[in-house]
């Protein structure tokens, strides 16, 4: 891959000497993740600090109460100075864009070439640059090609196969088995996707805090999700409940360990996951996405897996700045790095682990099916509001009532059509 000038000179690794910042202040940086991350990042760190002369204060940990103290610490205007947040946050911290420091300022330390225009859009609020993305993600299937096998079924590659999948696994392996495992949000994302090609329209309007679909629309939403359940094709929501909690993930369900259930609708960052517990003999591979005839969009599910943003308050912003795009885009932070936070979105560090081999074909080939979907336009970006915690939580106590029969499909439709708009009213 040829890199032009200008991105050489950004980089971090073109720099032929220490660039020393006058304030000797630690620069503080917040991160969250598990063990793999961590040690990744903190030895990127200190090349960081060799090289530039500065120290950053790593504050970092688990994902539980990483953003109870991050909203605790913005409230207090002590926010550290670059961190790292999930896109959907933006929507709670910088509704007008004004809530984090605008990196279009900053424009001198970052190698914005580095990404495309759709990376960028993502971080773009009310025209501001509030945050770059360290990768993207997308749902994708995950089927166990043994166990398709062993049910004699053919992997699907349209909706009407794939609902047809269920009723042919009950009769040939029994009614424990199950060709599609996911948790609650998985059922309604992969619902959502259906309804989203057949009527036009995602859930939330991505430009307006109001809810997109029609009454019909949200019904069918319903009704897809049911007959998912109820054609045996998903796990059911009571079923998971009972086996160790409704959230418990696929890889550490027995079922799936054993190829009882045969699929995933996941986020393609978990592929490792996922495959790693699967008993010997067990061999899985990434599905199609099925779409409907005459669909414009997939309705396929896709934001940036984590992003960086510099704090509003920042007395360092330069230097956070520069801090970011040594972790996005240096050479040797990438090969440090590695897919900790996904496979890269910057054309630097993605063409260093590309180069270097080694990266998993399963991860790679979703990673090529999810690109193929952005560079088509048949991604579209969904509304931040869609993922804001409030909205989540209306979401799936909806979703539950019908996954537990305690309400009619008409009267989920019309709460989230209506009890949606005025709960998108209030957050927005």
């Amino acid at each position: 891959m040829t890199l032009n000038r200008r991105s050489l000179l950004v980089s971090g690794a073109a720099l032929a000497a220490p660039w020393v910042h006058a304030n000797s202040k630690p620069l503080r940086f917040a991160w969250w993740g598990g063990a793999g991350r961590h040690q990744a990042t903190l030895a990127a760190l200190k090349v960081f600090e060799q090289r530039h002369g500065v120290k950053v204060k790593a504050e970092y940990m688990g994902f539980s109460g990483y953003l109870e103290r991050l909203t605790t610490q913005i409230a207090g205007r002590s926010e550290p100075d670059l961190m790292q947040i999930n896109w959907a946050w933006m929507a709670m911290f910088s509704k007008r864009g004004n809530g984090f420091t605008d990196l279009n300022t900053l424009s001198k330390e970052l190698a914005l070439d580095q990404f495309t225009d759709d990376d960028l859009a993502y971080g773009r609020v009310q025209g501001k640059l509030n945050a770059l993305p360290s990768s993207f993600s997308a749902r994708v299937f995950l089927w166990n090609q043994t166990a398709f096998a062993r049910a004699g079924v053919k992997l699907p590659e349209t909706w009407d196969e794939l609902f047809a999948t269920g009723p042919a696994f009950r009769a040939k392996l029994g009614d424990s088995a199950y060709p599609l495992d996911g948790e609650l949000y998985d059922m309604i994302l992969l619902s959502q996707s259906y309804v989203q090609q057949k009527h036009g329209t995602p859930f939330v309007d991505p430009t307006q805090a109001r809810v997109a679909m029609s009454p019909a629309a949200a019904l069918d939403w319903v009704k897809t999700y049911k007959r998912l359940v109820d054609s045996h094709v998903a796990t059911p929501l009571p079923l998971r409940a009972s086996l160790g909690g409704a959230e418990k993930p696929t890889e550490q369900q027995p079922d799936w360990v054993a190829g009882r259930w045969a699929g995933n609708y996941t986020w393609d960052s978990t592929i490792g996951l996922r495959s790693s517990t699967l008993a010997p003999g067990e061999r899985l591979t990434l599905g199609a996405f099925p779409t409907l005839d005459g669909s414009r969009e997939s309705g396929l599910f896709g934001r940036p897996t984590v992003m960086y943003t510099v704090g509003r308050n920042s007395t360092q912003p330069e230097l956070a700045a520069r801090l970011m795009n040594f972790l996005l885009t240096d050479p040797e932070a990438a090969r440090i790095l590695g897919r900790t936070r996904g496979l890269p979105s910057a054309k630097s560090a993605l063409a260093v682990l590309q180069q270097a081999g080694g990266l998993p074909p399963l991860e790679l080939a979703a990673h090529d099916q999810i690109q193929a979907q952005r560079d088509a336009g048949r991604l579209i970006r969904p509304a931040p509001l869609f993922e804001h915690a409030r909205f989540q939580k209306f979401m799936r106590e909806v979703f539950e009532t019908v996954a537990y029969n305690k309400t009619t499909d008409g009267e989920a439709a019309r709460r989230l059509v209506e009890e949606g708009n005025a709960l998108l009213q209030r957050i927005q």
